[in-house]
Formats: structure tokens, sequence, C-alpha cells
């Protein structure tokens, strides 16, 4: 039986008097590579700020790795990369380098000097990424899917066992949206990372995903990309809570 490395039981979260997340049960096994989709509003990224850490559940409970949130303190084993490529200040003056050598500051600690092996674990997180022949390239001169394989080599950097993106391809052009997803599926089945990917691209994500999880408020659905795929128009209108179509790409 493959471990547990989320587990969310009964969680519920409500900014002042508006519900957000109810009564959730969630698991993520080590191995997944999760498409969390839903509408705008439906909960998605108080989830994340709750497995991150950043929000308490004001009821159920959350483990991670099998222990109780509010006594969970390895977040090294979790990563994140955000909509960066949407936002990043382009005139940021960094290298490709001195930017994925931030992921290790929460390790070593700030002012402090990278020894060999910390810049080993640099070179080789910026090599997991294929940007090896970028290091030295301010980061604003990237492309917005060149920056985004910049981040995650920045979250790598640490050894996670998770790692978590909320719609990280924002702003990316397609033709390297295909290739974000290739990067993706191959952190997941040759660097044995486990995967959250929260995004709106249905499509392209069932081809990816081992299981599809929707949330609008509460858990719609959790299962195989194919069963999720062959919903019927009805059951998805129902789950987001407004008429919808899923498109697929065969790629």
């Amino acid at each position: 039986m493959a471990e547990s490395l989320v587990k969310m039981e009964n969680v519920s979260y409500a900014y002042e008097n508006k519900q957000v997340l109810s009564h959730v049960d969630f698991e993520i096994q080590r191995g997944a590579f999760i498409g969390l989709v839903g509408p705008n509003g439906g909960g998605k990224t108080t989830l994340i700020k709750l497995l991150l850490g950043i929000l308490k559940p004001q009821q159920g409970t959350i483990q991670l790795f099998g222990s109780p949130l509010n006594k969970f303190n390895q977040w090294n084993k979790i990563g994140f990369v955000s909509q960066k490529a949407n936002t990043f200040n382009r005139g940021f003056p960094a290298t490709v380098y001195e930017v994925v050598s931030m992921g290790l500051t929460s390790k070593i600690g700030y002012m402090k000097f990278f020894k060999h092996k910390h810049k080993q674990k640099i070179m080789d997180a910026i090599k997991q990424v294929g940007m090896q022949d970028y290091i030295y390239e301010n980061i604003g001169d990237l492309s917005g899917g060149q920056q985004q394989r910049i981040f995650i080599a920045r979250s790598l950097v640490s050894d996670p066992e998770l790692l978590i993106l909320d719609e990280p391809t924002v702003g990316v052009d397609t033709e390297n949206v295909q290739k974000f997803y290739e990067l993706l599926h191959h952190l997941n089945e040759n660097q044995n990372i486990t995967l959250l990917l929260v995004t709106h691209d249905t499509g392209t994500m069932t081809h990816h995903a081992t299981d599809i999880v929707c949330l609008n408020k509460t858990l719609h659905f959790h299962g195989d990309p194919s069963v999720f795929t062959n919903l019927s128009e009805h059951d998805l209108s129902h789950f987001y809570g407004h008429p919808v179509n899923l498109v697929t790409h065969n790629h």
C-alpha cells in the first residue's frame, strides 16, 4: 500500500462568513501526479495554503508525512511553485544560478557561504530541468516557460518529496506548456517526486496526471483521468456550478 504524504479529513475553512472549503476529505499518496481543477473561488488556493501551513483548518485535521499539521516541521520535504511567469519582475538583477541558490537558504541560512556540495546541488537542480546552458543568464532575459523551469529548480534544490504547483503555466505559450508538462512527467516518473498541480487546463492535464481532483468548496471528484474525461456535461456543470465543456487535446 502506497504511503500517504497528505491526508485531510473533514476539513472546512471560511473567510468571515464566506465558506470556502466544506468537509473536504483528500489524500495524496507517494508517487501520484494529481491535477487539481475546479472553478475560480472554489477553494483551490485555500487548500494549498492549508497544505503549506499558511492557514490552519477551522475544522477537521491535516496530516503531512504522517505528522499532524501543528507538529510538522520538515518543510523542506514540500516544494512550492507559484504563478511566477505571469508576475515576475523582469528587471530583477539575478542570474539563473543565483535564483536557484535561493532555494538553499532555508537549509543553510542567510549570509552563509556555499560549500562545494551546495554548489553541486544547485548545478544538479538546474540540469534536472534542462537549463544548464543558461546558468549565467539573467533570469529576466528568459521566456516565461524557461523562468518556470528555473523556479522548479529552485524548489528541487532542497530535495522535496512533494512538489505543489499553483497554475504555473499562466502566461506561458502553447509550445512551452507542452514541454513544461513533459518536464513534470519526467520528475514524477524518473525522479520519484509526487506532484500536486493546480490548473484550469483540464484537457492537457488528463494526459499526464495519475489522478484528477475536482474541488468546488467540497470534493466532487477524485479519480482516474479517463473517468473524468468521460463525465457528462451535466456532471461537470454540477461540479463547477455553471455550464462547462471539457476540451481534450490529443498530443
